[in-house]
């Protein structure tokens, strides 16, 4: 499966210290934690001895144990110590499954198999790291657990239709709802839309009055995708104010995610709990119109679902992921 050789981020790096921390992925259930040096390491949530969960152990001496008889597994998965049988060394066979683990964007990123092909990159996004763009802050909201496909959540971050309705007052506006032609075109890893235009009455925490805001997307791989937005000139109370977000999601199963938004803002002031709020709001709005969209899974054929001119990029998201040759979470 193609997307077992992709990078997906499955926790926020800070939440990994000292002890295990369980996450899933692709149906796949994970361990996390550091080694003594603080090396992030990702494994399969499965003792190889009984098949007890090493997330329910803890970490002793920079080594892993498994709760159910203590083995204990070095930062590579080899099993080091077997406390029932203490002469015995083991051998290469008693090893744990590890997976390839990174840390990028204040995130873990996994890839559970390594690529046949050219290997798709964890993009290189600098103003979301916090040691490239000084001119920007950063902060992350989420996670937001979704039963939705991650392919129905990238499309619905891609979609400004829907402002007027589902963020009405924030977002959009009901009478003025129109989205003018914008500019779509494919990118070696994925998609592009440029020219991007939509009426707000608050576009962001900082907005002072209703504004015409531009935005520009970017698909960088089948489950992330990048918005930036710049609003009227002095219609926000940051001079030159802009921002960019980046949804970045797991696919936990078929049809259930946990979402992150990572936002890059020249916005030094306000507190982190309230750009994060605002955050909170929106998707909490989308949230229960995600879930409740049917087939949950996005359908990929051209005549599955209808289409008007304002999904030019939703359609141009479901030939990439349709060529790319992507099957988890959609219907092809």
């Amino acid at each position: 499966m193609l997307e077992k050789s992709l990078w997906h981020p499955v926790a926020l790096g800070h939440e990994v210290g000292a002890q295990p921390h369980a996450a899933e992925l692709l149906g796949e259930a994970l361990v996390l934690w550091r080694d003594e040096g603080g090396q992030a390491r990702a494994w399969r949530d499965q003792c190889p001895h009984r098949g007890a969960r090493l997330s329910l152990g803890r970490v002793t001496d920079g080594e892993l144990e498994c709760p159910y008889h203590g083995w204990r597994f070095e930062g590579g998965g080899q099993c080091t110590r077997i406390p029932a049988v203490p002469e015995f060394t083991p051998g290469p066979r008693h090893h744990a499954h590890a997976f390839e683990v990174r840390e990028a964007y204040g995130m873990l990123w996994v890839r559970l198999a390594p690529p046949t092909g050219a290997a798709q990159p964890i993009h290189d996004l600098p103003r979301f790291a916090a040691e490239d763009d000084a001119q920007l802050r950063k902060t992350t909201s989420g996670p937001y657990r979704v039963a939705a496909s991650a392919p129905r959540i990238i499309e619905n971050f891609l979609d400004m239709a829907h402002f007027g309705y589902v963020h009405e007052g924030l977002l959009g506006s009901r009478e003025r709802p129109e989205i003018p032609p914008y500019e779509v075109e494919p990118t070696p890893w994925g998609v592009r839309a440029t020219g991007c235009r939509a009426w707000q009455p608050r576009s962001s925490i900082h907005a002072t009055g209703e504004a015409q805001v531009e935005y520009g997307y970017e698909v960088t791989a089948p489950y992330t995708a990048v918005l930036t937005k710049q609003p009227e000139a002095g219609l926000s109370a940051v001079d030159g104010h802009r921002e960019a977000i980046a949804m970045f999601i797991c696919p936990v199963g078929e049809e259930s995610s946990v979402v992150w938004t990572r936002m890059a803002l020249n916005d030094f002031t306000s507190p982190d709990a309230h750009l994060i709020e605002f955050q909170d709001t929106i998707f909490g709005q989308d949230q229960p119109i995600l879930e409740s969209q049917r087939p949950k899974r996005l359908p990929l054929m051209p005549t599955a679902e209808l289409h008007c001119a304002a999904d030019r990029l939703s359609a141009a998201y479901r030939r990439y992921l349709k060529q790319s040759g992507i099957t988890y979470g959609v219907i092809a």
